[in-house]
């Protein structure tokens, strides 16, 4: 007995270290499977930057149309263009309704996941996994996913390479590293759920959020932001999506920063904010699960 638990605990060590963070820092050298190795920055991506910022915009102003009835603190912030704006998209979608005449119209609005698929033609969802004792997975629940699109966003708290994880990554699986040492902690549990909570109310301007935290929760508004429950993949269940990292512009419109899944650790406004995406390497069906490789090597 006591045998074959010291041999589920080292099974469970082998799959976990290379999430856990000092061991990496100890190990990188010796242990390639820690690292994606690119030649060139751009030979990481799978699509442009262009194309990632483009869906996002698509997907986050559909979502805050669909929330406008929550939106009157924020629209008074903004200029008459931006409000201008919003009312030319809002006309397209509801015909003969003015932005004051919408904030009433509560029974058109659809559900986060529902916006996604009238956006992009798909929606994502957690869902128990098909891998034995993997836990939760992600799940295309409707629609198709074309070859190239965004199907996912990776949430969590940005660190750089200098800053303090040590007692967020004992226990944690959720801990991504980007190629530049970068750390994104999306574990919406313990110590890291806090300190996302915490960096999220830093940031905040008045009615305005610099980031999404309901990711954290079970009414999730941004539906792409569950890529962390991504499973890695295996011999007979391939990779059908894969990471591109992406650094989120300075022009980004704030009134829609509400929806981006990521805060920095630091309150440093000099340095860009990190995301991570997920793209699909191949068309994804209904019903598919998505698996992604967390040690990707592209040569």
């Amino acid at each position: 007995m006591p045998g074959r638990l010291l041999r589920g605990l080292w099974l469970r060590w082998r799959r976990y270290r290379y999430r856990f963070v000092p061991w990496i820092a100890l190990n990188l050298s010796h242990n390639p499977r820690t690292l994606r190795y690119v030649p060139e920055e751009s030979k990481d991506k799978v699509i442009s930057d262009e194309d990632v910022l483009g869906t996002l915009l698509k997907v986050f102003q559909a979502l805050f149309i669909n929330d406008f009835s929550k939106q009157s603190d924020i629209l008074t912030m903004l200029p008459e263009p931006i409000k201008s704006k919003y009312q030319d998209l809002l006309s397209v979608q509801h015909p003969r309704v003015n932005l004051l005449e919408y904030r009433h119209h509560q029974q058109n609005i659809f559900k986060p996941e529902e916006v996604l698929y009238k956006t992009l033609g798909f929606s994502v969802a957690r869902a128990t996994s098909s891998l034995i004792s993997a836990g939760k997975g992600v799940f295309v629940t409707k629609g198709l996913v074309p070859k190239g699109a965004v199907v996912s966003m990776y949430p969590g708290t940005v660190y750089h390479k200098y800053e303090p994880i040590f007692f967020q990554s004992i226990g944690n699986p959720f801990i991504f590293r980007c190629l530049d040492g970068v750390l994104i902690d999306g574990n919406d549990k313990g110590i890291s759920k806090v300190v996302y909570r915490s960096c999220n109310g830093r940031d905040r301007l008045g009615p305005l959020k610099m980031s999404d935290s309901t990711w954290l929760t079970s009414e999730i508004q941004n539906p792409l932001a569950i890529g962390q429950y991504v499973n890695n993949c295996s011999n007979d269940r391939p990779a059908n999506v894969c990471y591109q990292e992406f650094d989120v512009p300075a022009v980004f419109p704030i009134e829609l920063k509400q929806y981006l899944p990521n805060i920095a650790y630091s309150n440093d406004k000099q340095s860009t904010l990190r995301c991570v995406i997920l793209v699909a390497l191949r068309d994804i069906k209904q019903g598919e699960e998505l698996f992604s490789n967390y040690y990707t090597i592209v040569s």
